[in-house]
């Protein structure tokens, strides 16, 4: 399945695999429940909301305060337990914006930090910053997680 921008995913079903392309600024936030196989993909674009609610209740995925709970409250609602989810987060980079004016990676990693502190999450694993796009990939059944960086070229992670 593949999950676009402002998108989330999650499944139950063993055969299904997850991706998303070109994480730049946005995070791409990946979570498995290693025993019951259940997971989610969420790839937001925008650290939050402030400004325009509306907005943010017609498209939840693309702001990380809205996105982040909710990708959390699915795999739940298929039975994934908070205690045993594998947590790892892609992107960030800081793409179109040399000068770093607006530095949206760096805002939406930090508010991702911020909700997991507050949560009390761990990240297992994370990929982010820099300069440079990225493809993450999650097998259900299995709980692979694929990077794909320009240079780097793919590898689990």
């Amino acid at each position: 399945m593949i999950i676009g921008i402002s998108d989330m995913k999650v499944s139950k079903n063993p055969d299904d695999m997850l991706i998303t392309y070109s994480l730049g600024s946005c995070i791409g936030l990946v979570v498995w429940d290693p025993v019951l196989k259940v997971g989610g993909l969420l790839h937001y674009m925008l650290p939050e909301a402030k400004r325009d609610e509306e907005r943010a209740r017609q498209r939840p995925f693309m702001f990380a305060n809205f996105g982040i709970p909710l990708l959390f409250k699915e795999t739940y609602k298929l039975g994934a337990k908070k205690n045993r989810l594998v947590v790892k987060a892609f992107g960030g980079a800081q793409i179109m914006d040399s000068a770093g004016i607006f530095n949206i990676g760096r805002r939406n990693y930090r508010i991702m930090r911020l909700l997991f502190e507050k949560n009390n999450i761990t990240l297992s694993k994370e990929d982010v910053g820099g300069t440079v796009n990225r493809t993450v990939s999650l097998e259900i059944g299995t709980g692979i997680t694929r990077l794909k960086m320009p240079g780097r070229g793919e590898m689990e992670i």
